[in-house]
């Protein structure tokens, strides 16, 4: 069986909340990347995933693990906003798949694409080439806006396969009710010995667990959902109490709006985070150091959270 180190890069930009994949795209991903989880571990115990965001700057959610709880645990979390920074993307998973214990395991990269597509096309190949030297494979799942997206994900695709190379893979879906189901027999969850989707008869069952089987991580994910599910109904309502306060106050209160969004524009430009590096222009030991930082970042963040 194949050895490998995944990271699962979502698209959370604001285009996942149309509903074209139902209930929403965001919703119908995240269901497809539980699928690919169970997927993997279960192909192999000695596996690992990591989970990581497009949207805006792109964040490392999990770095790699065998523990399919955690990983589903903080997928239901995320929530769409922004828009996705592809090659930026792509560059951070590749730094956090170079941080594997397992320096044996083939590294694999499964990016989500349900947005468009900014990227220039000699960025595009660039990064293409270099995966292919360094032995990346890439898995690329499109959907909602294939459209705009196939010739850039095509080319991407073509360039780090090679002639004869076909380690890495584009899928495309049309819309529809379950991603999920379109990727069954896919090669994203099939992999390239067809071991992947051993064992995933569950998918049947809310959230890709059987109950039966695992009891606790079946009602951990149920919790989970339905903190998501308060945190949407909250923040609609929030919006609605918002909107209709701005329409009793009238102009003088969305001039006062106005004026606070400027101050705060400007405040947030003082003291904006380090915005993300140049990492074509980067040493491998800058990206290696680079890398790091960003694990000790997360690990005090993770802390912070415990104690609280």
């Amino acid at each position: 069986m194949v050895l490998e180190s995944t990271i699962i890069c979502v698209d959370n930009s604001d285009y996942m909340r149309n509903g074209d994949f139902l209930p929403t795209r965001l919703q119908a991903q995240q269901d497809a990347v539980s699928l690919i989880c169970h997927s993997k571990i279960r192909s192999n115990p000695e596996n690992n995933v990591g989970l990581l965001t497009l949207a805006n700057r792109p964040e490392v959610l999990t770095t790699l693990t065998t523990d399919v709880g955690k990983l589903l645990s903080k997928l239901h979390q995320v929530q769409p906003k922004g828009y996705i920074s592809l090659c930026t993307g792509i560059r951070v998973a590749h730094l956090a798949l170079k941080h594997r214990q397992g320096k044996h395991h083939k590294m694999r990269i499964v990016i989500f694409v349900g947005s468009p597509i900014d990227d220039d096309d000699k960025e595009i190949v660039k990064l293409a080439k270099k995966f292919k030297k360094e032995k990346v494979c890439v898995d690329m799942v499109n959907f909602g806006e294939d459209a705009a997206n196939t010739d850039k994900l095509t080319l991407f695709i073509n360039t780090l396969n090679g002639k004869d190379g076909s380690g890495s893979h584009l899928v495309t879906v049309p819309p529809g009710p379950h991603l999920s189901d379109a990727l069954v027999s896919s090669p994203v969850v099939q992999g390239e010995d067809g071991s992947g989707a051993v064992g995933i008869g569950g998918m049947g069952f809310e959230f890709g667990v059987d109950p039966n089987e695992d009891p606790e991580l079946a009602l951990a994910l149920r919790v989970s959902m339905e903190e998501q599910r308060q945190r949407q109904e909250e923040e609609a309502r929030r919006n609605v109490s918002a909107t209709t306060n701005e329409q009793q106050t009238g102009q003088p209160a969305a001039d006062e709006q106005a004026v606070a969004m400027s101050l705060a524009t400007e405040s947030n430009t003082t003291t904006a985070s380090p915005a993300v590096p140049d990492f074509s222009a980067m040493t491998e030991e800058e990206q290696i150091a680079y890398a790091m930082q960003m694990s000790l970042q997360q690990t005090l963040l993770s802390s912070k959270v415990n104690v609280k």
